[in-house]
């Protein structure tokens, strides 16, 4: 008789379109060629040690056991209260806001939570590459509205724009989620009071909730201010707001984040995170709760990562890129289109891998954040790395 060959049984995929993500085969790649990884966004250089401190003191304190599924209770308190500072709302600990296993787990738990089959979830593209595939899990149907690109004369990117006719014409009774994103990854747009008011305008009369990723809400320049969903009181009745620790305090490792929300939605969220992650690693929630309550570890982070962009923004003037505004997040995008060089006729991850293998500078594409790649001559930079970093990085840009 014939031994039983072993074989894996052929189920169908849950996400058939998936594959590696851009940020992984970038990375893989600036490593393959030792390039400067100015493509994946996170830091470089040390978080603070007295935040290492704090955790290990909890360690020390036995706080290693499993915390209340919500997240603990200093922690849920500090966050309450720095919105509350921050934006003029006030958000109950013990009900409306939930601690997660960092922003890309809340964006799950929230679709997962109100989303189901047949139900339409508007995006706006280039969009962070999770939002698609946590709808497409929920059996949700995701509209994918692009952003308004604006060229000038050359036909070079200048900003974008929200497309508010188009958003607008996409609402209808199948929309559940809208998933907006401030600000915004890539492109570094912030929105502002009046674009809150015009959503808030759009939405007043429907049932659609809102998904507001505000993950880089401290990362905002020139004087301006972070415009959360939570300052505006009706938005802030129908959203989920979603931060990251991670991004804060230069900890993305850690996968630390939180979930503000009212009440009935939070309670639903609940319902899947407790099945989901159920809770979050309690000394590090431990030891952030005691960091968070010295306000200037968030307040200053504009101030120092301006500096870092100033100095980049700088140095690239002294290349061929074109810079696009970058009034938020720690990316900043360039139109590569009119570089004097054959390669500037590349698609945009061609021109990526290019650069990286023949530059030794690793950048990421922004037709990557569409479904469908868009080619628009735009790649993205992060800037969030040491000064050394960026000059060294700058030194090769500058010799194209």
């Amino acid at each position: 008789m014939d031994p039983i060959q072993p074989s894996t049984p052929h189920f169908p995929s849950r996400l058939p379109k998936v594959g590696t993500t851009v940020f992984t085969v970038m990375s893989a790649l600036a490593s393959k060629h030792q390039a400067i990884n100015l493509g994946q966004g996170f830091p470089d250089f040390p978080c603070d040690r007295h935040l290492i401190d704090y955790v290990n003191q909890a360690m020390l304190a036995d706080l290693n056991q499993y915390p209340p599924m919500i997240g603990v209770a200093e922690l849920r308190n500090g966050v309450a209260q720095k919105i509350s500072q921050l934006y003029g709302h006030h958000y109950d600990p013990d009900t409306e806001i939930t601690i997660t296993a960092g922003g890309t787990q809340g964006i799950l738990t929230a679709v997962l939570a109100c989303v189901g089959p047949g139900d339409e979830v508007i995006i706006l593209e280039p969009a962070y590459d999770s939002y698609r595939p946590s709808i497409e899990l929920a059996g949700g149907k995701t509209i994918a509205i692009s952003l308004q690109v604006l060229r000038d004369a050359n036909g070079q990117v200048n900003s974008y724009e929200i497309p508010w006719i188009a958003l607008a014409n996409a609402i209808n009774p199948k929309t559940r989620l809208i998933i907006i994103n401030t600000p915004h990854n890539p492109t570094g747009m912030v929105w502002t009071k009046s674009d809150l008011d015009g959503l808030a305008d759009l939405v007043k009369d429907s049932h659609a909730l809102i998904l507001s990723d505000e993950v880089y809400e401290h990362m905002v320049y020139d004087g301006q201010k972070h415009h959360s969903v939570a300052s505006h009181p009706l938005l802030a009745s129908r959203s989920f707001v979603i931060s990251s620790f991670g991004k804060t305090y230069h900890v993305t490792g850690w996968k630390v984040g939180y979930v503000a929300a009212p009440a009935a939605m939070m309670t639903e969220f609940r319902k899947v995170h407790q099945f989901n992650v159920f809770t979050v690693n309690t000394p590090m929630q431990y030891g952030l709760a005691r960091y968070l309550k010295e306000e200037q570890h968030y307040l200053s982070l504009p101030a120092f990562y301006q500096t870092k962009r100033d100095f980049f923004r700088a140095g690239l003037e002294k290349t061929l890129f074109k810079l696009l505004p970058s009034p938020g997040t720690y990316f900043q995008c360039v139109d590569y289109s009119r570089l004097p060089i054959p390669e500037a006729k590349l698609s945009e991850a061609e021109f990526c891998s290019w650069l990286t293998a023949e530059k030794g500078v690793a950048a990421i594409p922004v037709s990557a954040f569409y479904e469908e790649a868009v080619e628009s001559g735009v790649i993205r930079f992060c800037f969030a790395k040491q000064t050394l970093t960026l000059s060294n990085a700058l030194e090769r840009l500058q010799s194209l």
